[in-house]
């Protein structure tokens, strides 16, 4: 796993806030839900609606175009569906936010 910084401490959204984000060369959503930090791909896979004016319901991410709901845990979308998003796991520390990424095989024997 890799960890990137993605935000200070100070830019951390406020609970109920959702902030669009670059890292590692993805725009990530951070979102605050009930005080738990969590980090997932910015566009619904549906429609391609932004997650960034959405908001969370019930554990669930809606998109604000078709009011899909994905779940903030798991990245599945309700049933029948069938879709789901990236979650990508967050570490909040001293000096700020971050995001981990998986390494590929190949990354690995490079570096």
């Amino acid at each position: 796993m890799k960890w990137i910084k993605a935000l200070q401490k100070n830019q951390i959204p406020g609970s109920g806030d959702i902030k669009t984000v670059e890292v590692n060369g993805k725009q990530l959503c951070i979102i605050n839900n009930e005080n738990k930090i969590i980090a997932t791909q910015s566009s619904c896979p549906h429609a391609g609606g932004h997650f960034s004016g959405g908001w969370c319901k019930n554990g669930n991410l809606i998109c604000p175009i078709h009011r899909y709901a994905y779940h903030l845990e798991t990245g599945r979308g309700a049933e029948g569906q069938g879709d789901y998003i990236n979650i990508y796991p967050t570490d909040l520390r001293e000096d700020g936010l971050y995001v981990g990424f998986e390494e590929s095989w190949w990354s690995k024997l490079w570096n």
